[in-house]
C-alpha cells in the first residue's frame, strides 16, 4: 500500500479523511486496507456505495467508476460503485471474512433479516458475546417469496452489512426450511453454506392419535425401499431395545412407540435422505452443512421419536450438525414461551441426552426469538449444543423504529396489518386476537412504541410482513415498502440501536 494511502486510512480520523476525498459519509468500521488500496462503504444522498481508494487506476475487478484525484502532491484513484451482486461476489473474494463459513458444533444464533437492512444491528448485538457465532444470512423460502427477495439478495445484503460493520469473525448463511431440490439448487447457486431441510409435508400428524390397528397398517405401507429396510428388520432393531443415554436417561422402545414414531416420521426420513443426497451431489467440493427440522408439525416430538429419527438418519448415511424437534409447549411467533417451564426443562433434558449420545449435534430452537424464559434452561443443560433461530423479531424492531420516528406511518401499517391478520395467520403458530388490539388512532404518539411490547400487536405485525411489503395502491404503487426503506435508511443509527439492544438479550444468555 502506498504510504499516502496508509496515512489516510490509519488512525481515528480515517473516515473523515476518506469522506473528504469521496465527498460522502464513510462508515468508519468498513475501512479495509488492501494491497496498494483500501476498500470501504460510503453513504451519499441516502444511498450506500462501494468505494475503493487506490494508488493505481485498477478497480481490482470491481464494477466502479474510477476517477483521478490529487492528494498531497500524489495522484490517487477513487472508485465508486453500486452494491450489486457482482460487486458483492468480488468483495467476498477480496475479503474472505465477508463470506460465510460453516459453523459446525459451535453455539450459533440465526438472525433472520426480512428487510435486508438489519445486519449491522445484528453484528452490534453479537459484539456483546464472544461465544456465539452469528448466522447473518438466514431466510426461509417462504419468507423470500413474501418479501420478494432472492437467495442471492439475502446473502449479498449480509455481505454488505459485514463489510459496513467491519466484522472479521466467522459467520454463517442458512437457507432455511427447504422442501424441494429446486429450493436447494437456488440457494447453492447463491452461496449459502447451511441448509435446513423441512419435511413437514411428509410427516403423518394423524399417527399421534391413530389406534394400534391403524398404526400397524400404516407401518406396513411405509416406503421401505426408499428407507433401505423392511418392516421386519426395523421392528427387530428397535422394539425391546434399551438405550442408556446418560446416567439419568434410559430409553426403552415399545411396540407402540416404534409404530407411532415410524408412521409419523418414516416417509419424512425418506424424503430427507433424498434431499440430502441431492445436496451432497450438487454441492460437489463446496463447503456445506445440514440441519434437519421437524418443528413445524402439529404435535411434540417424543424422546423415542427423536431417538428413532437420529438413528435412522445415521443408518441412511445422512450427516447433520443440528436438529430441530417439535418441543413441548408453544413456540409462537414473536412472543415468549407458552407453557410450564418445569415440564419444558424435563423434556429439553431428554432431547439433550439424545443429541449428546447419538451425535453430538446441536438442538435448534426454531421460532426462537423472544423466548427469554427458556434461554437459561437451554444454556444450562445443552451448553454449546444450541442453535437459536430468530427472524421476525428483527422486523418488529424495524417497526419500533417507525413508531418512534414516523407515528402516522406506523398507524397505517398497524391498521393495514390488522385487516389481513386472519388470512396471514393460517400459516403460522400464533394465538394473538384482533379483539385485544387497541385502536391505533386513539393512542397518543408517545404510546405507539409500547405496542411493540404487546402480545397481540406483536403477532399481528409479525405474520403480516409479506402483505405489508407487497401492498400497492390503486395505481400499483407501493403503499409502504418505499416509505419503510427510506425511513430506516435515513435513521440507521436509531434502527441499529434497537436491534442491538433487543438481539443482545437473545444471545448473552448463551455466553459461557
Amino acid at each position: 500500500m502506498p504510504n499516502v494511502i496508509q496515512q489516510i486510512v490509519e488512525g481515528q480520523d480515517a473516515a473523515a479523511r476518506l469522506g473528504t476525498l469521496a465527498d460522502a459519509h464513510v462508515y468508519p468500521r468498513s475501512i479495509h486496507p488492501l494491497e496498494e488500496s483500501a476498500l470501504f462503504l460510503v453513504q451519499r444522498n441516502g444511498r450506500r456505495l462501494l468505494a475503493l481508494l487506490s494508488g493505481q487506476p485498477d478497480s481490482r475487478g470491481l464494477a466502479l467508476e474510477m476517477r483521478e484525484l490529487e492528494h498531497d502532491g500524489q495522484t490517487l484513484w477513487l472508485g465508486l460503485g453500486k452494491l450489486s451482486h457482482d460487486n458483492a461476489a468480488r468483495v467476498r473474494a477480496l475479503l474472505p471474512t465477508t463470506a460465510p463459513t460453516r459453523v459446525g458444533l459451535r453455539t450459533a444464533a440465526g438472525l433472520g433479516d426480512r428487510l435486508g437492512l438489519a445486519t449491522p444491528g445484528h453484528i452490534r448485538a453479537m459484539r456483546h458475546t464472544t461465544e456465539v457465532v452469528p448466522v447473518l444470512a438466514q431466510q426461509s423460502i417462504r419468507e423470500m417469496e413474501r418479501t420478494g427477495r432472492s437467495p442471492q439478495e439475502v446473502l449479498d445484503d449480509a455481505t454488505w452489512g459485514v463489510l459496513q460493520e467491519g466484522w472479521r469473525q466467522p459467520w454463517g448463511a442458512d437457507a432455511d426450511h427447504l422442501m424441494t431440490a429446486h429450493d436447494i439448487d437456488a440457494c447453492l447457486a447463491a452461496g449459502f453454506v447451511m441448509y435446513t431441510l423441512d419435511p413437514r409435508a411428509h410427516v403423518d400428524n394423524a399417527a399421534e392419535t391413530d389406534d394400534i390397528a391403524t398404526l400397524r397398517a400404516k407401518y406396513e405401507a411405509l416406503p421401505w425401499e426408499r428407507l433401505d429396510s423392511t418392516a421386519e428388520a426395523t421392528y427387530a432393531a428397535y422394539v425391546g431395545q434399551t438405550w442408556y443415554l446418560d446416567v439419568s436417561h434410559r430409553l426403552a422402545m415399545s411396540d407402540t412407540g416404534l409404530l407411532r414414531a415410524a408412521c409419523k416420521y418414516g416417509t419424512a426420513l425418506a424424503h430427507i435422505r433424498e434431499l440430502y443426497e441431492h445436496l451432497r451431489d450438487a454441492a460437489g467440493d463446496r463447503p456445506w452443512e445440514l440441519e434437519i427440522s421437524v418443528d413445524e408439525t402439529d404435535t411434540p416430538t417424543r424422546p423415542e421419536e427423536h431417538l428413532y429419527i437420529a438413528l435412522e438418519l445415521r443408518r441412511l448415511g445422512v450427516e447433520w450438525v443440528s436438529l430441530a424437534p417439535r418441543y413441548i409447549g408453544r413456540f409462537e411467533k414473536g412472543v415468549d414461551y407458552i407453557g410450564d417451564l418445569q415440564t419444558f426443562e424435563e423434556d429439553w433434558r431428554w432431547h439433550v441426552a439424545i443429541a449428546r449420545a447419538l451425535g453430538p449435534y446441536k438442538l435448534s430452537l426454531h421460532s426462537g426469538s423472544d423466548k427469554f424464559s427458556i434461554y437459561p434452561i437451554a444454556a444450562r443443560h445443552a451448553g454449546d449444543l444450541v442453535h437459536l433461530k430468530t427472524a421476525g423479531t428483527s422486523y418488529l424492531e424495524a417497526l419500533r423504529a417507525v413508531a418512534r420516528i414516523d407515528p402516522p406511518l406506523f398507524r397505517e401499517i398497524l391498521t393495514f396489518a390488522a385487516t389481513h391478520y386472519e388470512t396471514e395467520r393460517r400459516s403460522y403458530h400464533v394465538s394473538g386476537e384482533l379483539a385485544h388490539l387497541p385502536d391505533p388512532d386513539t393512542l397518543p404518539d408517545a404510546q405507539l412504541e409500547q405496542q411493540l411490547d404487546h402480545f397481540d400487536t406483536r403477532q399481528v405485525l409479525h405474520v403480516t410482513f409479506g402483505v405489508v411489503l407487497n401492498a400497492t395502491d390503486s395505481d400499483g404503487r407501493p403503499l409502504f415498502r418505499e416509505r419503510l426503506y427510506d425511513l430506516l435508511s435515513g435513521h440507521e443509527e436509531t434502527h441499529y440501536a434497537m436491534l442491538e439492544k433487543h438481539l443482545a438479550r437473545h444471545v448473552t444468555p448463551f455466553e459461557a
